[in-house]
C-alpha cells in the first residue's frame, strides 16, 4: 500500500525538507528514550539464545538465524513506517493509540477491519515466541541452583517445562499491573540493555583473560565495542530523560537480590523451611506430572543429569528416600 501511495504522489512526508522538520525542541535525553523504546520491537535478536539447547547444529543456525531474521525485520519495519507516513503526518501518528489501525481505515475503507486482525495475530505470534523462549531462561537459572529446583522439572511425557511456563506466565501479569505500555517497555527495556551492556562487557573481559578457552561463535571485537558505545548512550541518557521510570526499573531489578540471598547464598536453612520449599515441589509435581530430566549413561541405562544433582542441592535438600521417589518416578 505505501508503494501504491507513492505512485500517487502521496509522499509529502517523505520528502527531506518536511521528513527533517522539527516540530519540537531537540533533546538528546529523548532521543535516546525514543531509541529505547524503538528497539523494543527488534530485540528478538536476543531470545533465540535461550532455545541454544533445542536448535539443531546451533553453532551455524543460531548465527544463521540471527544474521536472517534482524534485516528481514528491520526491512518490514521500516517501509512499514514508510507506507505509514504516506497516508499520515507525524502529528496523526503520534496521537494515534493504534497506528496500524488508524491506517487501515484511512486506506482500507470497509476492509479497514483487516488490520486490528493482522496486529492482534501478530500480537499473538510475538507472545507465543517470549512464551517459548523466556520460560527457558527460568527453566536453565533453576538447573543452575539460583531459582526453586522446580522450574527445572519437565513433562513425563511432552518434556516441556510447564512449571517454568507457569512462572513465565505468573511473572507476566504482574507486570501488567501499570496500564501505561509505554512506561512498561521504558521499564523492561532498560533492564534489558542493562543486562545487555554487562554481557557483552564479560565476553569482551573473557577474550582478554581468557583467550584460550573454545569458542565455536566467534566474531571480530569491534563489534561489541560499538555496542557498548551505544549501549552507553541509550542508558546515560534514557536515566537523565526519565529518572524517576528509569530508577524504578532498577528497584524491580534490585528485588531479585534478597530473593537470591534468601534462596542460593544462604546454605543452612531451618528444617521447616526446606520441609516447606520440598513439599511445595512435589505439591507441584503431582499437578504438573514433572520430573527432573534425565540423560541416557554410558550403559544405555537413563539416570538424573549430575549437574542437576549438584545445582540442586543449594534450593533444598531432601532425604535420599524422597529424592529417589521424586526423581525416578513422576508422581500422580
Amino acid at each position: 500500500m505505501g508503494v501504491v501511495q507513492i505512485c500517487k504522489g502521496e509522499y509529502f512526508w517523505l520528502e527531506p525538507k518536511n521528513a527533517f522538520e522539527n516540530f519540537q525542541e531537540p533533546d538528546i535525553g529523548l532521543i535516546a528514550l525514543a531509541f529505547l523504546q524503538g528497539s523494543f520491537a527488534y530485540g528478538g535478536w536476543n531470545f533465540l539464545n535461550y532455545v541454544t539447547e533445542e536448535l539443531v547444529d546451533p553453532y551455524k543456525n543460531l548465527p544463521r538465524a540471527i544474521f536472517i531474521s534482524i534485516p528481514l525485520v528491520t526491512f518490514v519495519y521500516v517501509f512499514a513506517n514508510v507506507a505509514y507516513v504516506t497516508a499520515m503526518s507525524p502529528q496523526e501518528l503520534l496521537a494515534s493509540n493504534a497506528v496500524a489501525v488508524t491506517f487501515g481505515e484511512k486506506l482500507l475503507g470497509v476492509m479497514a477491519w483487516i488490520m486490528p486482525i493482522s496486529v492482534a495475530l501478530s500480537t499473538f505470534g510475538g507472545v507465543n515466541g517470549s512464551l517459548f523462549t523466556s520460560s527457558r531462561l527460568f527453566f536453565a537459572g533453576a538447573r543452575e541452583g539460583h531459582l526453586p529446583s522446580v522450574l527445572a522439572m519437565i513433562h513425563v511425557k511432552r518434556c516441556t517445562p510447564i512449571p517454568a511456563l507457569l512462572f513465565t506466565c505468573i511473572s507476566t501479569l504482574l507486570m501488567l499491573v501499570t496500564s501505561d505500555m509505554y512506561t512498561l517497555i521504558n521499564y523492561v527495556g532498560f533492564i534489558n540493555y542493562l543486562f545487555y551492556g554487562v554481557t557483552v562487557a564479560g565476553q569482551i573481559v573473557l577474550r582478554w583473560k581468557k583467550p584460550d578457552i573454545p569458542r565455536p561463535i566467534k566474531i571480530n571485537l569491534l563489534f561489541p565495542i560499538i555496542y557498548l558505545l551505544f549501549w552507553a548512550f541509550l542508558l546515560v541518557f534514557s536515566l537523565w530523560s526519565e529518572p524517576v521510570v528509569c530508577g524504578i526499573g532498577l528497584a524491580i531489578m534490585l528485588t531479585g537480590v534478597p530473593v537470591y540471598f534468601l534462596g542460593v547464598y544462604w546454605q543452612h536453612k531451618p528444617k521447616c523451611f526446606n520441609d516447606f520449599i520440598e513439599l511445595l515441589t512435589l505439591v507441584s509435581q503431582k499437578m504438573c506430572v514433572v520430573v527432573y530430566p534425565e540423560v541416557e549413561g554410558a550403559s544405555g541405562t537413563k539416570k538424573t543429569s549430575e549437574d542437576t544433582e549438584e545445582q540442586r542441592q543449594p534450593i533444598y535438600q531432601p532425604s535420599p528416600t524422597k529424592d529417589k521417589d521424586l526423581v525416578g518416578q513422576p508422581q500422580s
